[in-house]
């Protein structure tokens, strides 16, 4: 397994700088990728990047070796789970929370929290007591909800009314980022296995790591976005009463947003079956998050090197994706989102074969969580794509949040059933749990497919759901 990790990701590195290659030369040809030029927005651009990238690279260093240090900690894998639980709960929890609290405290404010709650998260990886692990969890469920909403509001929020730039280049700077992304998380894996493994620090090390970026991060926020909160001022001072009339009532706005997304989402079938496959493709990736781990670590592999071998197969779907749709194969991304769907599918249905008690095939399963990454690769711009096209921008956050609660909720009983039948089982029946646990997330993902199926067959002659020349075009470069 070890040779094979480090083969698979050599070849994968390999695949996803040809993919990326061949990308950037039919975008170059077809000349329709959005590009600035304007020395105050790039300058803007590079303040929000390089505080930004630090925040995602801190996130992506603590994924390879999380329930590895839990089971260092010499947890049972029944325990782990409820670990895993009260991290999906708190983001239930604060994910409605966190959009109210850039409006209550600031959006500069709400990032510098975002930091001392992600660093508190990390300290709290250095202790065994259990109690202490699960206040980690909560504090992590705060942090991930707080890197998703407050870094893109404050940019937003700058980008339109402190500098008024047009909209049309806020996809520009996110399009930079998920780029950056993606490398990010492969590189995170190999710095992580680095401190980890071949320095023998042990898994706490790529937690520990985290801190100083997360502080840096910090500073960043504390000493150069404050320059442009002092731009902000200083254009917004006949319009103070405004904003503190605004400001006066942050939950009645929000509570009045997630009741007019409730409705729009359920008189819309197109956003009900979007949602749907959301909600249960997302659920099964919570769920492959905590097993991937205990399917292949008593092989002995190198996690980290793991770790990044997952993230590259997710960046050359990408790279498929954006060949897929362009205009020399002009597929639609709802075929795509078909596609990941049936991807994963096959992926989970290879799983529930592979990780059959007293026969496991590591091999096999780490080559299913390849695919099933690759599939992660076609499904998220595809959902990104449709989201954009069906979804009123007024009202996207609120709606995001309904699909993100039963999201949540479907992760949470499946991990909690498998805390059931892994405390309940001997020592002879203990890996039935995770082969049954696979089997219920191909049923699923079954689910799912059927659910994008429909969702084709309703939007086949629908404009909205299709790319239309060369704005589709560019809604896909830049992420939309």
């Amino acid at each position: 397994m070890f040779v094979t990790a480090y083969f698979a990701f050599v070849a994968l590195a390999v695949l996803c700088a040809c993919l990326e290659l061949a990308a950037r030369r039919i975008v170059s040809q077809q000349s329709t990728q959005v590009t600035v030029a304007n020395p105050a927005f790039c300058s803007f651009q590079k303040l929000f990047l390089k505080t930004y990238l630090l925040a995602l690279w801190a996130d992506w260093l603590q994924g390879p070796y999380l329930y590895k240090l839990y089971q260092h900690y010499s947890f049972l894998e029944s325990q782990i789970a409820i670990l895993y639980v009260c991290g999906l709960a708190s983001c239930v929890m604060f994910a409605p929370v966190a959009g109210w609290l850039t409006q209550a405290l600031g959006r500069r404010q709400t990032c510098l929290l975002f930091c001392l709650s992600y660093s508190a998260c990390c300290l709290t990886k250095l202790s065994q007591d259990y109690f202490v692990l699960i206040l980690g969890r909560v504090l992590g469920g705060l942090s991930t909800s707080l890197l998703s909403t407050a870094f893109e509001s404050w940019y937003v929020h700058c980008h339109v009314e402190v500098h008024d730039f047009p909209k049309e280049w806020i996809p520009v700077t996110f399009s930079k980022a998920a780029d950056w992304n993606n490398g990010l998380a492969v590189g995170a894996g190999l710095v992580a296995n680095l401190f980890a493994e071949w320095l023998e620090m042990g898994p706490v090390a790529p937690f520990l790591l985290a801190i100083p970026s997360l502080a840096a991060c910090a500073w960043m926020i504390f000493s150069d976005w404050g320059n442009e909160e002092k731009l902000e001022q200083g254009g917004q001072r006949g319009r103070s009463s405004a904003h503190l009339s605004l400001q006066s009532a942050p939950q009645t706005r929000f509570r009045r947003a997630c009741l007019e997304g409730v409705r729009f989402l359920f008189s819309e079938r197109r956003v009900v079956l979007l949602g749907g496959v959301q909600a249960l493709f997302e659920s099964v990736l919570y769920v492959f998050i905590f097993l991937w781990t205990p399917v292949l670590e008593p092989q002995g592999p190198p996690l980290g090197i793991v770790f990044s071998c997952l993230m590259a197969a997710s960046t050359a779907g990408s790279s498929l994706f954006r060949l897929a749709t362009s205009a020399r194969y002009r597929l639609q991304p709802a075929h795509l989102l078909g596609l990941a769907t049936l991807l994963a599918f096959f992926s989970l249905f290879m799983l529930t074969f592979s990780t059959a008690p007293g026969q496991p095939k590591p091999r096999e399963s780490f080559l299913a969580f390849l695919l099933l990454e690759l599939a992660c690769g076609f499904y998220f711009p595809s959902v990104s794509f449709l989201q954009g096209r069906i979804i009123p921008v007024e009202r996207r956050a609120a709606v995001l949040a309904c699909f993100r609660l039963p999201l949540y909720l479907l992760a949470c009983m499946a991990l909690l059933a498998l805390h059931g039948e892994v405390s309940g089982a001997g020592a002879g029946e203990a890996g039935s749990g995770t082969r049954h646990m696979f089997a219920g997330c191909a049923g699923m993902m079954l689910a799912a497919l059927l659910a994008a199926v429909s969702l084709f067959t309703l939007g086949k002659n629908d404009a909205d759901l299709r790319l239309d020349g060369t704005k589709g075009e560019a809604e896909i470069q830049t992420g939309l």
